[in-house]
C-alpha cells in the first residue's frame, strides 16, 4: 500500500476517530479516574477537598446490598426484555413482508411511531393506563371478571409492566433492521423450499433464521446495550419502587451522583456497568464467531 493511500485512509477515518476519542474514550477514562476519588459536593466547591481513595468506591459498592438488588433488577430486565423485544420486532418485520398490499405503509408507520415519541411523555401516559383504579387496562380486565391489579405498586408486577412498556416503545427500531435483512434474502431460496414441501415454519427455520444470523447478532447487541441502560422508565413510572423492585444500575448511579452528590461512587457504578456491557458484548461476538454468524 502506497504512502498516499495510507494518508487518504487516515484522512477519511480521522474525523470518526476524533469523535470516538472525544465522546467515548475520554469520558470512559474520566469516569475511571473519578471513580478512584471521593469526588463529592465539597470537592465541587473546592478541589482541595478531593482525595484519592483507590478502589475503596468499588469495595464499598460490592458491599452495598442495593447495588446487588439493582444489578439483579437490571439482569431481569435484560434477560426477559431483550428476547421479547427481538421476537416482537422479528414478528412485525415478517408481518410487514407478507402480502399486506396497500396497507403496508400504514402499518410500517404505526409500528415505528412509538420509537420517535418522547419516552417521558409516553411513560406518563402508560402510568395512567396502568393506574389501579382509573386505568384503562384494569377497566378492561374488570369487564371479563378479573380483579384490578396494582401494576406499578406491586413488586411482582412493576418490572413486567416496565418491560412491556420498553418492548412496545423500542421494537419498531429493530423491526426496520429486520425488514432490511429480510429483503436481502433471495426469493429463490423460499421458492426452492416451497417446491421441496417446506411449510412456513420450515422456511422460517431453515432459510430465514440462518440467513438473518448477522442481523440477529447486530440487533441483539444493540438491544442489549440499550436495555442495560434502563433509567427513564422506572424514573418516570415508579421512582425505583415499589420496595426497590425497579431500581436499575443506571438509576442507582443517578441517585448516587445527582441526589446524594457522591460523584466518585457514581462513577464507580458507571464504570462497572461499562465493564459488564463490554464483557457481555465480547462474549456475544465470540459466540457468533464460533457459530459462524458474524
Amino acid at each position: 500500500m502506497s504512502t498516499g493511500t495510507r494518508l487518504a485512509g487516515w484522512a477519511f477515518a480521522g474525523p470518526a476517530l476524533i469523535v470516538i476519542a472525544l465522546f467515548f474514550a475520554v469520558p470512559v477514562l474520566a469516569a475511571l479516574a473519578l471513580s478512584l476519588t471521593d469526588f463529592d459536593i465539597y470537592a465541587l466547591s473546592d478541589l482541595d477537598n478531593l482525595r484519592f481513595v483507590g478502589i475503596d468506591n468499588y469495595v464499598n459498592l460490592l458491599h452495598e446490598p442495593l447495588f446487588w438488588k439493582a444489578l439483579g433488577n437490571t439482569f431481569y430486565f435484560v434477560i426477559v426484555g431483550v428476547p421479547l423485544s427481538i421476537a416482537v420486532s422479528l414478528g412485525a418485520a415478517l408481518l410487514l413482508q407478507s402480502k399486506l398490499g396497500r396497507f403496508k405503509p400504514f402499518f410500517r408507520t404505526a409500528f415505528f411511531a412509538p420509537v420517535v415519541t418522547t419516552v417521558v411523555a409516553v411513560a406518563v401516559i402508560w402510568r395512567y393506563l396502568f393506574h389501579t383504579k382509573y386505568g384503562l387496562v384494569n377497566w378492561g380486565l374488570g369487564g371479563i371478571g378479573i380483579d384490578p391489579i396494582d401494576w406499578l405498586g406491586d413488586p411482582q408486577w412493576a418490572m413486567p409492566t416496565i418491560i412491556l412498556f420498553a418492548v412496545w416503545k423500542n421494537f419498531g427500531y429493530n423491526m426496520i433492521i429486520f425488514i432490511a435483512g429480510l429483503q436481502a434474502i433471495p426469493e429463490d431460496l423460499y421458492e426452492a423450499a416451497r417446491i421441496d414441501g417446506a411449510s412456513f415454519w420450515g422456511q422460517f427455520r431453515h432459510v430465514t433464521l440462518p440467513l438473518l444470523g448477522p442481523v440477529l447478532l447486530l440487533v441483539g447487541i444493540l438491544t442489549m446495550a440499550g436495555y442495560f441502560q434502563l433509567f427513564a422508565e422506572p424514573y418516570v413510572m415508579t421512582q425505583g419502587g415499589p420496595l426497590e423492585s425497579t431500581v436499575s444500575v443506571l438509576y442507582l448511579m443517578y441517585e448516587q451522583g445527582f441526589k446524594w452528590w457522591n460523584l466518585g461512587a457514581a462513577s464507580a457504578v458507571a464504570f462497572v456497568l461499562f465493564v459488564l456491557m463490554a464483557g457481555i458484548t465480547s462474549g456475544l461476538l465470540w459466540f457468533a464467531r464460533r457459530r459462524g454468524a458474524e
